[in-house]
């Protein structure tokens, strides 16, 4: 199989062609917990997940089965918050402390990685195991790809983003699903009227802000409009449809469409998925890997049939394609360079034992779709199989599938990305003064 190369210009633009039954997945959730699985004595590699169900069962699931299976060797899994983590592996990786595997989710923050020489290159145990490459959707490597080379392995499942709504409140207010960025701001006085928060949001965690952005910058200016930014265009930010976009977030938080009290709320505790399924919101944007948690810890809003999804509506005169997506094309993991040979070798049999049928029946059984190939009859088995044709259909059509910007971008420019973003929803910044302050970090 011919990996996909990833430039600058084809990052952004992951337009899929997946065969049918195809999966797609995104982040996850809580933090840290000690662990599962690996030691006793044995050679071990240690991995650090993200905690939170159902993602977490079916990583732990896969470590409990290599241990098993490999009576010589061990991994060891520590569980971390999403947004604990993402401090935590900067810091070890820094310090010479990091995990023998590299959770993440490609972009700019591997590449950093790269750059300072800090995990290694896949392509040439790919290259002598072509049945790895081979198994693994093609489209599911360009994140992990920087300069031709693999230094991160598709793992986990495909996630885009996804607007999901309330049946149970929508019947109750008596109105329709939104067709358009119109529909949506027509929705908003409706819904408060009612009682109820138009959107669910969890602010605290400021990514899940971003994903307004990223929709919204697509919609009404195309991909073209972050892809300067991520080209490293001089004032790309200030683009006129950029200023377009920011100002209609603003607009959405004066109407009070977020629930009150968003900023203080945090997704890694799923406060924000309760809201939706308790019928206290009536709609939430967030990632499809939040289904299988809203099937989990939700009584029978999602088995009775009250959970409702779509793609993010088009906005009236917009130039992005309304088939457009963003999220997560899969997961990644990396072998961290200072690892000794012995863990090194643990880790790529351990890497291998991930591209199994019986990794992706987990992944399906939980309500995602796996980065594997092959997968169309457990596809269309899974109690959640119209879910997952739904985000399958949003994957294979999309004519752009562009990464979460925190994760294409620089750590530095995604911090500061994510720090003005939690301005831009307090209302303490202007769209134009997001843009100022964006455009001093392009290309950092």
């Amino acid at each position: 199989m011919e990996i996909r190369t990833t430039t600058r210009r084809t990052f952004l633009g992951l337009s899929l062609t997946l065969p049918l039954g195809a999966a797609l997945t995104a982040c996850g959730s809580d933090g840290p917990s000690p662990s599962s699985g690996g030691g006793g004595g044995k050679p071990t590699a240690t991995i650090w997940y993200l905690t939170g169900q159902p993602a977490e069962g079916v990583r732990k699931a896969s470590a409990e089965r290599f241990n098993k299976a490999n009576p010589d060797a061990a991994v060891k899994v520590t569980l971390f918050e999403n947004d604990a983590y993402k401090t935590k592996i900067k810091t070890a990786i820094g310090a010479g402390q990091a995990p023998t595997l590299i959770f993440g989710w490609g972009g700019g923050t591997l590449r950093s990685y790269v750059q300072a020489g800090q995990v290694d290159d896949l392509t040439p145990w790919l290259d002598e195991n072509p049945q790895i490459k081979d198994k693994l959707l093609e489209s599911t490597f360009s994140a992990g790809v920087i300069d031709d080379k693999v230094y991160g392995l598709p793992t986990d499942r495909i996630q885009p983003i996804v607007l999901f709504y309330n049946k149970r409140v929508f019947d109750k207010v008596g109105v329709e699903p939104p067709q358009t960025w119109g529909d949506v701001l027509d929705l908003v006085p409706k819904f408060n009227a009612a009682g109820v928060a138009p959107f669910s949001l969890a602010g605290q965690s400021r990514w899940t802000n971003m994903m307004w952005l990223e929709f919204l910058f697509d919609r009404i200016g195309g991909p073209e409009v972050f892809q300067a930014v991520y080209d490293g265009e001089k004032n790309a930010w200030s683009h006129p449809d950029a200023i377009k976009a920011l100002t209609e977030v603003q607009k959405l938080v004066k109407m009070n469409a977020f629930v009150k009290g968003f900023s203080s709320i945090v997704a890694d505790q799923d406060a924000d998925q309760a809201l939706l399924f308790t019928d206290k919101a009536a709609m939430m944007l967030h990632g499809s890997w939040t289904y299988g948690s809203m099937k989990s810890n939700g009584g029978d809003f999602v088995t009775g049939g009250h959970l409702g999804y779509m793609n993010f509506p088009p906005v009236d005169g917009g130039k992005g394609d309304p088939s457009n997506t963003f999220g997560n094309p899969a997961q990644y993991l990396s072998i961290y360079s200072k690892a000794t040979p012995e863990q090194k070798e643990i880790a790529k049999r351990y890497l291998a034992s991930l591209v199994t049928d019986e990794e992706a029946k987990a992944w399906i059984d939980v309500g995602s779709l796996p980065v594997l190939k092959g997968t169309e009859s457990l596809l269309a088995q899974s109690p959640d199989a119209d879910f997952l044709k739904f985000t399958y259909d949003i994957a294979n059509n999309a004519k752009h599938f562009g990464q979460s910007w925190d994760q294409a971008l620089s750590p530095t420019a995604a911090e500061v990305l994510l720090d003005n973003i939690a301005k831009l929803f307090q209302l303490s910044i202007s769209p134009q003064q997001f843009a100022e302050n964006m455009n001093q970090v392009i290309g950092k």
